[in-house]
């Protein structure tokens, strides 16, 4: 049965900064290529979702990413590639196209922005979230940015990373 590649995904990262429209946040945006072994399986999306679930994030949801620029303010969100791949842009209008394929999970922390420039006709992809905090979904405007500014700081660190679990790089990465 496919399992997470506990040893093989080393973290990427990159920090994004406010372009007046996005906030995206000081926390680094995570990227683990490779995070999950999805070779041989019949039912990927389902292995992604275990992988998720076994680490404490839940609200589980089947999709693409939006072809829009938008974010969240008052949760963070993993996204696991099931099948295909993407190109995303990460931070906004400034930010950076990075693509993603089956297996990667990226992990973004409240308020980065992301928006899919191109996708395969097979992508699919699972996101899920930490227990704490929020969802909400915001475009930009510079209403909900004021906002923003204000939720972010205050929505809680997750207490386990999304695919390596309570010792994973996340942990690390995000209390510094």
């Amino acid at each position: 049965m496919p399992t997470a590649r506990k040893a093989a995904a080393q973290p990427i990262t990159h920090v994004f900064t406010d372009d007046g429209r996005i906030p995206n946040n000081p926390l680094p945006f995570v990227l683990y290529r490779g995070a999950i072994d999805l070779t041989g399986s019949p039912d990927p999306e389902r292995v992604v979702e275990k992988a998720f679930a076994a680490n404490g994030w839940g609200g589980l949801w089947r999709n693409g990413v939006y072809p829009y620029v938008h974010y969240h303010s008052m949760i963070h969100e993993a996204m696991g590639v099931a099948r295909g791949f993407a190109r995303v842009r990460f931070g906004g209008d400034k930010g950076r196209v990075i693509e993603i394929a089956a297996g990667d999970v990226v992990v973004l922390p409240a308020g980065t922005g992301h928006q899919r420039m191109m996708e395969s006709a097979e992508l699919m992809v699972i996101g899920a979230y930490p227990p704490t905090g929020k969802y909400n979904l915001c475009r930009g405007s510079k209403a909900e940015h004021a906002r923003a500014l204000a939720s972010i700081p205050e929505v809680p660190l997750p207490a386990t990373d999304p695919v390596f679990g309570p010792k994973g790089p996340l942990m690390a990465l995000w209390r510094k």
